[in-house]
């Protein structure tokens, strides 16, 4: 992928932070059930269906879009990192879900099969491209025509405490990052959501929509197992990547998460208020 497009964020998900996710695949699938289950109640995918998964991880929306289309559908899940491929064809094989396939895809530029699928999904997959506009017209051409886009994206950071208290624990300990573009490559990239239709829209889709919705993240375990994987992954990592923190800073990092994640523990576990907007656009129909 030299030269390509993404070939940061093809580097950046195959390297320690990829590597990262697929440790804590469990947890993530575990915190991140209601999103998944939001976008497939969404999606509608019917039984037979042929589904295009972007940015499809270490499987799990690609595992339950091909449980929901059933043996007589097929759901193709597409990412950039092969580390998380591999896991994902691991659970797809320890599942004995057939009706799957795994390609290392930039989807921006990959030459999917023209009009070869019913539907498109996404999972927090959509938001890391270089070129959004030439991302969207591309997995288009994949789609036949009239094909439903469906996908997810996080809301703006204040309305996401599971980014919003470790970047701020973060940045009391170590400083602020580097300033940086708030639509670059990234998890908050299409917080916007007027930004994201518009760009749905100049790509050539029809019917391009936005909704904010309002779910519950779930993360496993205790306040402290929560606080230790808010510390690892997300924004507080990527600043102690850039600090270069110590162990320490990690520790003290962590303790602030712990306190600031405190409103959030029930009687039931941890329940962490999300904000997303979810999208929806379909492939233009011959004219």
């Amino acid at each position: 992928m030299t030269g390509a497009p993404n070939q940061s964020q093809a580097e950046f998900w195959s390297s320690a932070p990829g590597a990262a996710w697929v440790d804590n695949a469990a947890t993530l699938d575990t915190m991140m059930a209601p999103v998944l289950r939001r976008l497939l109640d969404e999606a509608r995918l019917p039984e037979g269906a042929r589904v295009l998964d972007i940015g499809c991880g270490t499987g799990a929306s690609s595992l339950e879009a091909a449980r929901a289309v059933g043996p007589a559908g097929h759901v193709t899940g597409a990412d950039i990192s092969p580390v998380m491929l591999a896991r994902a064809r691991e659970r797809a094989a320890q599942e004995g879900l057939s009706n799957t396939a795994f390609v290392e895809a930039d989807a921006q530029t990959h030459g999917f099969a023209p009009a070869g699928f019913d539907a498109m999904i996404s999972r927090f997959g959509m938001m890391f491209f270089a070129d959004p506009v030439a991302a969207f017209a591309n997995i288009a051409r994949a789609l036949r025509p009239g094909a439903a886009m469906t996908f997810v994206a996080w809301g703006p950071l204040t309305g996401n405490p599971w980014f919003a208290v470790p970047r701020t624990a973060a940045v009391e300990r170590l400083g602020a990052p580097a300033p940086a573009d708030p639509r670059a490559p990234g998890p908050m990239a299409f917080s916007d959501a007027d930004y994201v239709t518009d760009m749905l829209t100049r790509a050539g889709l029809a019917d391009a929509a936005a909704r904010v919705v309002s779910v519950t993240l779930t993360p496993p375990g205790t306040l402290r197992d929560a606080a230790g994987f808010a510390t690892q992954v997300g924004p507080a990592s990527r600043i102690l990547r850039e600090k270069e923190g110590t162990e320490e800073d990690a520790r003290a990092i962590e303790a602030a998460v712990h306190c600031g994640m405190e409103p959030f523990v029930t009687a039931d576990g941890l329940h962490v208020p999300a904000v997303l907007n979810l999208f929806t656009a379909r492939a233009a129909r011959a004219s």
